[in-house]
């Protein structure tokens, strides 16, 4: 097992030892959001299929979405004590062996689990980020985490069509043995491609922190997915929030006065570190609204007056511009973060999604519209996700890297859930009857676009807030400070 090791200064000796290590953690985080899209397509037919309820189906999501929320600020940590390639390549497998035991079974209680499994995979990104910083030099590593904060998006519009083709056209185990073989490439590629970084934070696990946190956040969410099914104001879901309260207030407390916590609270405190989580969480609400809503308007019946009656491999393809977008725009928004700074991106970035729903308020009965608009939403996004880690990146030591991204990530995911009760909370409020069915209004999808665009604007506003950078402040500076001081130290003791 290897030994925590003194804190290394990233440099071109230590780069990845060829040029296939940035493709192969690309590879990782498209998979990723692949992963968590395939089953979108299968949610209808489903409870057919496995002999369950909707109610239980809706969990394969949930599932997901809950573990990924909690093992990414856990797997983060650990990354940074025992080795990010290690936890890296650990959390590829479990998405790997869930995804295994979804290709053998149709028992719902055997999927659920194995979503939760695949959950890890959520860690993926953040981990990645912290080792192209570990290993790259300073020229190369803007584009490079640009280009891996676009995975998200990227593997998102290229999983929806890709499963819905499979659904449509074969069994669909089948979709699952595929993304099997393109997880164990995945783990195999990062153990070939990737050396472990040098760069740890020596000390003990904080487990009780791993618990309190896990609780927490499982009590929040659970609460914000289920809120709709269950009702708000139901028991169940006023006990969980309190529950929420209660359990993280709990969880703070103890951090503040671990030697060696779970996620450091004096680093989120400071302004930069703490408005970036901020931007990351209106950022994930914004963002979410677009594929949630284009999604269903244009499979809407044609009977609404509205909607165009796709099919869902046609509405797969329709949400495909955006991830190509997302590809070419990822050194664009290296580029400018490099010029004018990683929060003007952000903030740009949070401007161009608000333009992006300003369109599909304009228009959402035309297709080529309707593209256009989820489109600029995704080149938004690609902007602003870009710039999150690299203001994490310059704004905390390289030994906490990956537990910082860890908790942005946390973040994203959180805006993520809201955006999804909220979106959900707005279209159910806002339905009329066609054929005997409740189908949400026009009326009530502009609202969405509307909501979300508000939620934009406000995150662009959150990063401009952000203090400037400032070289002083930037966390790969303080590191190689304290290490030329403690060289110095040892020279001067000798």
């Amino acid at each position: 097992m290897d030994q925590p090791g003194p804190i290394a200064e990233p440099s071109a000796r230590r780069a990845p030892r060829d040029r296939l290590a940035i493709p192969v953690l690309a590879f990782g985080g498209i998979l990723m959001a692949v992963m968590q899209t395939v089953v979108v397509p299968l949610l209808p037919d489903l409870p057919r299929l496995t002999n369950s309820s909707a109610g239980a189906v809706s969990w394969l999501v949930t599932a997901t979405l809950l573990s990924g929320a909690v093992l990414t600020p856990v797997l983060g940590r650990a990354g940074d004590m025992y080795g990010k390639r290690r936890v890296l390549t650990g959390a590829l497998a479990l998405m790997t062996v869930g995804s295994v035991m979804c290709a053998l079974s149709s028992d719902i209680v055997v999927l659920i689990a194995a979503r939760a499994l695949q959950g890890a995979a959520a860690s993926v990104v953040p981990l990645s980020i912290s080792i192209l910083r570990d290993e790259l030099p300073p020229e190369r590593r803007g584009s490079a985490v640009a280009l891996m904060s676009s995975t998200v998006g990227i593997g998102a519009a290229l999983g929806l069509p890709l499963a819905a083709l499979v659904v449509q056209y074969a069994d669909w185990h089948t979709m699952f043995w595929l993304t099997s073989a393109l997880g164990a490439l995945g783990v195999a590629g990062v153990w070939w491609a990737v050396k472990e970084s040098p760069v740890r934070q020596p000390g003990r696990f904080d487990t009780l922190g791993a618990l309190g946190l896990a609780a927490g956040l499982v009590c929040l969410l659970l609460g914000v997915s289920q809120g709709g099914q269950w009702g708000w104001g139901s028991p169940s879901v006023l006990g969980l929030f309190l529950a929420a309260v209660t359990v993280l207030g709990l969880w703070w407390w103890q951090q503040l006065r671990t030697e060696l916590p779970l996620v450091d609270l004096r680093l989120v405190s400071r302004p930069r570190v703490g408005l970036s989580h901020v931007a990351a969480l209106l950022t994930g609400f914004a963002f979410y609204a677009n594929s949630l809503v284009t999604a269903q308007l244009v499979q809407a019946p044609k009977a609404t007056g509205y909607g165009l009656g796709l099919s869902i491999v046609a509405t797969g393809l329709c949400l495909l511009p955006g991830g190509i977008t997302m590809l070419l725009f990822s050194p664009v928004s290296a580029r400018i973060s490099a010029s004018r700074g990683p929060r003007i991106t952000l903030a740009l970035g949070a401007a161009v999604i608000a333009c992006g729903y300003a369109v599909r308020i304009a228009d959402s009965r035309d297709l080529w519209m309707i593209i256009l608009g989820a489109t600029v939403v995704a080149t938004g996004t690609t902007l602003a996700y870009s710039a999150l880690p690299t203001l994490i990146l310059r704004a905390v030591p390289a030994e906490q890297t990956a537990s910082a991204n860890g908790v942005n990530v946390l973040m994203r995911t959180i805006g993520q859930a809201v955006s999804s009760a909220a979106v959900a909370a707005v279209l159910v409020h806002h339905t009329s009857l066609v054929g005997g069915a409740p189908v949400p209004t026009l009326h009530g999808y502009l609202l969405a676009f509307g909501m979300a665009g508000a939620i934009a604007l406000a995150a662009s506003a959150a990063a401009l807030t952000i203090p400037g950078d400032d070289p002083a402040s930037d966390g790969t500076k303080q590191t190689q400070d304290r290490t030329r001081s403690s060289r110095d130290e040892a020279l001067e003791g000798a």
